[in-house]
């Protein structure tokens, strides 16, 4: 797959010297409170990019913005078995980079792709109800709410409840 442009941003294979930049996201605690993840490390970092890299059933991103290309973020697709055709969104960006449309703008762009190219039947999104920045995201990509799962998992050493989101191929299209 080649690199998605949108009218700020260039969604892109991340690559080896985006470590220091993706590390730079993943090592603060506010960017992980809501992931099952903690902070990582440079090393954990390359580690988990060399798994994605490697792993056919993930479609990953990093998220650039054109006029600085600085990396900012990135942006996935989890596929499903291929049957199903659906997957899981998931995003991350830098704090210095929340509430400028950014994750709303890449979002738009890897769902077009996951009901174009990929020809997806759905997407769908899992979040800590409480990460209400993410929902108001998916909301405005047109996701809906599915279910509420009331503290069905133990994170970080509290219950946390979990909602699912979603999106058909024929909602994104209309």
């Amino acid at each position: 797959m080649s690199v998605i442009e949108t009218p700020r941003l260039l969604l892109r294979q991340v690559v080896e010297a985006d470590l220091t930049a993706l590390h730079a996201i993943q090592a603060l605690p506010d960017a992980t409170r809501w992931l099952y993840w903690e902070p990582r490390t440079l090393e954990e970092v390359r580690a988990n990019l060399a798994l994605r890299r490697s792993d056919p059933a993930v479609v990953h991103r990093g998220i650039v913005v054109r006029a600085t290309g600085e990396l900012i973020g990135d942006i996935g697709l989890h596929l499903g078995e291929q049957v199903h055709r659906g997957a899981e969104l998931g995003y991350i960006l830098h704090r210095d980079h929340h509430g400028h449309g950014y994750a709303t703008e890449a979002g738009r762009a890897i769902l077009a792709l996951a009901f174009g190219e990929l020809d997806l039947h759905r997407v769908c999104a899992r979040l800590e109800p409480r990460n209400t920045a993410s929902a108001r995201v998916l909301q405005r990509l047109g996701l809906r709410r599915e279910a509420l799962l009331i503290e069905n998992e133990w994170v970080k050493g509290e219950w946390q409840s979990e909602a699912i989101y979603a999106i058909l191929a024929s909602e994104w299209r209309a």
